[in-house]
């Protein structure tokens, strides 16, 4: 029996990895490489572009606490598919759009479709598997869905030798319809199969380590640290290549800014081998350190080679962890009764802080250079970690407690 649910677990794992691969190649990691020949089309500046994108994202903020709690009303799998199937409507109608008033509602409608189908999603309809082995799970998701970038990001460059950007949409909203929903609605339909048969074992509920009285500020103090680390990552990522050169790497900038993906999917490989013993509280805190001590090194190295090296890769230890804490530490903390709507609040402030970060780091580093920008923002990390390291301190206390 325990061979037959490994074999379903490790279906499911596999068909949202994939699932999240082409979630986040098509709809996130690609605009980045489209957006040049978007401006051309559409006769903006690249600025205007992604300006639209910014917008996208804080609308998509707004609108993941209404996913959450629909999740957990009718499943987190049911709405994957129907997240599937606007995905692909979505980005059709961002290709055909003959003015820039169509495409910015089209890239605004795209992110909202992307609330539905990427971690958010994909994390609850772990939890409502299999509650007690969804931590496990989102480490080996996210270990998979880490190869988002490495894949999308070559294979949108080689396209655009090929194809524009409107065809490559259309193309990309095929790989959603054709991949993703199927495989949704395959997961859709196998848990309301084993629903109707009673073949659904008794699955025990995660019981959340900070009590009920307690829930309300961990869960400000939580949602506030991955706000605060979400617009810290942000900042940088969004100027990473381009800040690196000014700093006078030249073209070993780019090579040094490839390092981040790569480096995101060692710390997902080596929490899944060597981190179970570390409570996701603990995790959390790790994270933001090894963000926060690339970014000082950054700042302080300045042009100096193995410095930027050191950066791409703490950064992206750091980035991958954090993926992983952003799954893990709500079922921790809170357990798995409406673990939807929890998640769905903590996405909302995180995205829509982040945002606004390209756009703050920008004016920072004209205003005050870049050195000066990275320690601010480092500090800015400091205070992230600061309040994971509280709630891990406060968590550690009650278990202490709840043991004696």
């Amino acid at each position: 029996m325990r061979d037959g649910r490994n074999a379903i677990s490790l279906a499911t794992i596999s068909a949202l990895g994939l699932t999240q691969v082409i979630g986040y190649g098509t709809l996130y990691y690609s605009f980045s490489i489209l957006a040049p020949g978007m401006a051309k089309d559409l006769g903006v500046t690249l600025e205007r572009v992604f300006g639209v994108f910014s917008v996208s994202l804080f609308v998509g903020g707004l609108s993941a606490p209404i996913i959450g709690k629909q999740m957990d009303r009718i499943g987190a799998a049911t709405i994957l598919t129907v997240g599937s199937l606007l995905s692909a409507l979505t980005l059709a109608l961002c290709a055909w759009s003959p003015s820039v008033a169509v495409f910015a509602l089209a890239i605004v409608l795209v992110e909202i479709s992307s609330g539905m189908v990427q971690y958010q999603a994909a994390f609850t309809a772990l939890v409502e598997s299999d509650p007690k082995t969804a931590s496990r799970s989102i480490i080996y998701l996210t270990l998979i869905g880490g190869f988002a970038s490495t894949i999308f990001w070559p294979i949108s460059a080689a396209l655009m030798g090929y194809l524009s950007w409107r065809e490559i949409y259309l193309v990309f909203a095929a790989l959603n319809l054709i991949v993703c929903m199927p495989l949704h609605f395959w997961m859709m339909r196998k848990g309301k199969a084993a629903s109707a048969n009673g073949a659904v074992r008794e699955r025990e509920q995660v019981i959340g380590a900070i009590p009920p009285e307690g829930r309300r500020g961990a869960m400000i103090v939580v949602s506030a640290a991955f706000a605060i680390l979400g617009f810290t990552l942000a900042s940088i990522l969004a100027h990473m290549v381009p800040m690196l050169g000014s700093l006078g790497l030249g073209t070993a900038a780019v090579v040094i800014g490839s390092l981040f993906g790569p480096a995101q999917v060692l710390s997902r490989l080596i929490n899944m081998i060597f981190g179970t013993r570390l409570s996701p509280p603990i995790l959390a805190v790790i994270s933001a350190a090894l963000m926060v001590i690339g970014i000082v090194i950054l700042g302080l190295s300045g042009s100096w080679l193995p410095g930027a090296v050191a950066f791409a890769i703490c950064l992206g230890l750091g980035s991958g962890i954090n993926s992983i804490a952003q799954g893990s530490l709500p079922l921790y903390l809170f357990g798995s009764d409406g673990y939807g709507a929890v998640t769905g609040k903590m996405a909302a402030a995180r995205l829509a802080l982040g945002a606004a970060a390209p756009f703050v780091f920008a004016l920072a580093m004209e205003q005050f250079g870049i050195a000066i920008s990275l320690f601010a923002t480092a500090v800015l990390g400091m205070v992230g970690m600061a309040a994971f390291a509280s709630v891990a301190m406060s968590a550690g206390r009650i278990h202490v407690l709840a043991a004696e």
